[in-house]
């Protein structure tokens, strides 16, 4: 574990990425995933999150200039009220996807362009393959691991 950790920090430095994005979608594909095909969906759904996020932000900014401060919080009231029926569709129910798709948006802070946005969404991706080599790797190590005790009682 201490290997894949230290590999994924020196990932992130040389990529530019902050640590901490990656580690959140690690975390999000061993809390929420249970396979591929799953971490796909909810590498999905975190995207998503993170796209409603962008457009809270720019909604936030134009409702500003109408309503003043109140503008991203009205944004938020509304976007995040529609997670209630966004989580209803098929696919995408996993409201804790959406919400760390809002934690890294909201906690970057990013310009709202496509190459910041690209270069987090890649991080993101980098971390679930971590997640995934890591329990793959987990998994075949204990196998053996149950192997040998089995191999040692008969013995």
């Amino acid at each position: 574990m201490g290997l894949f950790g230290s590999a994924a920090l020196l990932l992130s430095e040389f990529m530019g990425w902050p640590g901490w994005v990656l580690f959140i979608a690690w975390v999000s594909y061993n809390l929420l995933a249970n396979s591929v095909k799953h971490a796909l969906l909810i590498y999905l759904q975190i995207a998503l999150g993170f796209g409603l996020g962008l457009l809270m932000q720019v909604t936030g900014a134009a409702l500003a200039d109408v309503i003043g401060p109140a503008g991203l919080p009205v944004a938020v009231f509304l976007y995040t009220g529609s997670l209630a029926f966004l989580t209803k569709v098929k696919g995408l129910g996993d409201q804790a996807a959406w919400l760390n798709g809002l934690i890294v948006f909201f906690g970057s802070h990013p310009p709202i362009e496509l190459a910041a946005i690209t270069h987090l969404l890649l991080c993101l991706g980098a971390g679930f393959v971590f997640g995934w080599l890591l329990n793959t790797i987990m998994k075949r190590v204990n196998a053996l691991a149950a192997a040998k005790v089995e191999l040692d009682e008969v013995l």
